[in-house]
């Protein structure tokens, strides 16, 4: 084999960039990502609150791409043809290659909510989310009657709802915020105490919660109890789907279009194609669709990716039986979730903050020379 190319800049692409600054090969790497920088997701709504900087939740994938030998091309995948072994970039570009590293993430659904226009905005891509939140704010901060909405009750939904309240009450306190989650409420797969937990402090803070399907129409979203509720800004935080272009890439998917991978995540139809993150999906176990795994599985995934160019034997990824969640709740504060134990406080925001930093931390800096 003599080319790899790593398409998207995920989590789980870090340590594959990690491992080849690490690793003498002679293949040649390309690294295909629609931005130079990596936000990490963790720290996205501490960073809404006001307590991070930008620069504190970007990871520049330059230095870490020039350190491992990686040409970094910033372009987005637009499409693939697993049989003939190439991807093409938005601009027609082909680009074959012998191995591959899907790490593209999903796309946010806006089935439902593109009727709204320029009052939606996708939680990602991260990119537009952050250059936009800061016009929020100014937007909010001259008017009386701002009126945001967050539609996804899952994690990431409370802690942006969360995370915007806080933000509206330093600036903008005659601002409100809604949620929306399904008819199931908020927090699906979490114990009951963190969703009490949650549910109490939305309650404290003033935020409106409701539980229902959610439509986008022109001012605001039409609920399936029949409730119209406007909106400045809708917020979707409403899952992931598979990327468009993975229907015509002659991959075996599964029922939801994500790419069928086995414990190596290696693509069950083609053994040169590996994935992680919110793209594939595992054929073996059940697995919440979460960047805890895309952290965990990177390691593997990077090893797996040397052992097929040396022809050695790959590991597989177990997943964790439980895994813990840190969610912020807007000031420096966080729930604990682990399966059946909860906590909170401001400690649980220092251990959340240290362990955010210490990721950051290892991939903002060079990787280690052998």
């Amino acid at each position: 084999m003599h080319r790899l190319i790593l398409a998207g800049g995920g989590h789980a692409q870090l340590s594959v960039l990690h491992a080849l600054a690490n690793n003498h090969t002679k293949t040649e790497v390309t690294l295909i990502t629609p931005s130079a920088y990596q936000t990490y997701s963790g720290m996205l709504p501490g960073w809404m609150a006001g307590h991070y900087s930008l620069s504190d939740c970007h990871i520049d994938l330059r230095p870490l791409a020039e350190a491992a030998g990686v040409e970094l091309i910033v372009d987005q995948v637009a499409g693939m043809d697993a049989d003939r072994n190439c991807v093409a970039l938005t601009d027609g570009t082909i680009y074959e290659y012998d191995l591959l590293s899907l790490d593209v993430g999903g796309e946010t659904d806006l089935s439902r909510l593109e009727a709204l226009g320029d009052r939606l905005l996708p939680i990602k891509p991260f990119g537009a989310f952050v250059k936009r939140w800061p016009e929020i704010i100014t937007a909010a901060a001259k008017r009386d009657d701002y009126s945001l909405m967050v539609v996804g009750g899952g994690a990431a939904g409370v802690e942006i709802a969360l995370a915007a309240r806080y933000a509206f009450s330093q600036s903008a306190p005659a601002a409100t915020v809604t949620l929306i989650a399904s008819e199931n409420g908020i927090l699906p797969g979490h114990s009951p105490a963190v969703i009490a937990r949650a549910r109490k402090l939305l309650t404290q803070r003033g935020i409106t919660l409701y539980q229902a399907q959610a439509v986008g129409v022109d001012d605001g979203v039409l609920l399936s109890n029949d409730q119209q509720i406007q909106a400045d800004t809708v917020i979707a935080s409403t899952g992931s789907t598979p990327p468009y272009w993975l229907k015509a890439a002659n991959l075996e998917l599964d029922e939801y279009g994500y790419i069928s991978v086995d414990a190596h995540h290696r693509s069950i139809s083609h053994r040169n194609i590996f994935a992680a993150g919110d793209v594939c999906a595992r054929t073996d176990v059940s697995m919440a669709r979460s960047g805890v795994h895309a952290v965990f599985a990177g390691p593997v995934l990077a090893n797996n990716l040397l052992a097929s160019l040396q022809g050695q034997a790959l590991q597989s990824y177990t997943p964790r039986k439980k895994s813990l969640y840190l969610l912020a709740t807007g000031p420096k504060h966080a729930i604990a979730s682990w399966g059946g134990f909860s906590g909170q406080g401001h400690w649980v925001w220092r251990w959340k903050n240290w362990i955010d930093r210490g990721f950051m931390s290892k991939h903002q800096s060079m990787p280690s020379k052998p």
